[in-house]
């Protein structure tokens, strides 16, 4: 008969987590971290990548065998660019490109960049990634350059139109276009420079140059929060592996998920990082 403890462990969602995390460690022989977000559960700012998500992953890689290399569980909606890049380089500093992505359900915008930063990148065809376009103040950096655009054509053909294009314009800051066209570029390399590292070693700038149009510059996505399924990536040339072609991993990796979100319904956190060996950073 089981003792309290032994039935309160099993109750616990982190317990859960590091059952099958440790399922996962022995089917692969690779390092597995989960690095999960409560989006879904929980509207708040904490939910989104920042720059103390490092730290979190500096805790749960420290006692990694970094030989054997890392599966990234990834669920989140994306976060701070700045953030975004130096989770790429720390990640590739320590695992070099021996790095696969997993995506049991969603990893959008800086997930998706990180998702781009792996030598593969698994996921159901349940599962989705995203634009990668950059936003700013609530508005999409690609979307403002385009208004602009419009405006100086409209204002240059019927210059009464000019009070119109005053009051709409009027609602961005100083030097938007700038910090737009900044921010746009900076992607752009964040994206074409991950992509290069592991994903397309060899020559494949026409690849590289398809994958950014259609997860940055180009205007077959319509908005930032665009669902692009595993098919859809596959097609715009990412290295797509599918859960359904090992139904045993899928299953692990499904219960890994299911574990994470019962962990998010029913604590406070709005992150966690955790690994194979039960080690865990979670921020509240």
């Amino acid at each position: 008969m089981p003792s309290y403890k032994e039935i309160e462990d099993e109750n616990n969602p982190k317990t859960r987590i590091t059952k099958y995390m440790e399922k996962y460690n022995k089917k692969t022989n690779r390092n597995v971290i989960g690095y999960y977000s409560g989006f879904l559960m929980k509207d708040d700012e904490e939910n989104f990548i920042d720059t103390i998500d490092i730290n979190g992953l500096m805790v749960v890689i420290k006692d990694l065998d970094k030989t054997k290399g890392l599966d990234l569980i990834l669920h989140t909606p994306g976060g701070s660019i700045s953030a975004t890049e130096s989770i790429i380089d720390y990640l590739h500093g320590v695992f070099g490109d021996n790095i696969r992505a997993i995506i049991p359900q969603l990893s959008m915008s800086g997930g998706t960049m990180i998702a781009c930063s792996c030598k593969e990148i698994i996921m159901g065809k349940h599962s989705s990634l995203g634009p990668v376009d950059p936003q700013i103040f609530n508005y999409s950096a690609k979307n403002i350059i385009k208004e602009f655009q419009l405006a100086k054509k409209e204002i240059s053909e019927q210059p009464e139109l000019i009070p119109f294009w005053t009051i709409l314009l009027e609602k961005y800051e100083e030097n938007i276009l700038i910090e737009c066209e900044n921010l746009l570029e900076w992607s752009e390399y964040i994206l074409e420079k991950s992509l290069k590292y592991s994903m397309f070693k060899e020559d494949n700038q026409k690849t590289i140059d398809r994958i950014k149009f259609e997860l940055i510059i180009g205007d077959t996505t319509k908005n930032h929060s665009q669902n692009l399924p595993a098919k859809r990536c596959e097609e715009i040339g990412l290295n797509i592996k599918y859960l359904e072609d090992n139904e045993e991993l899928q299953d692990i990796v499904l219960s890994i998920h299911h574990a994470f979100i019962s962990f998010f319904n029913h604590e406070n956190a709005h992150k966690l990082f955790i690994n194979q060996k039960g080690t865990y950073f979670s921020i509240d």
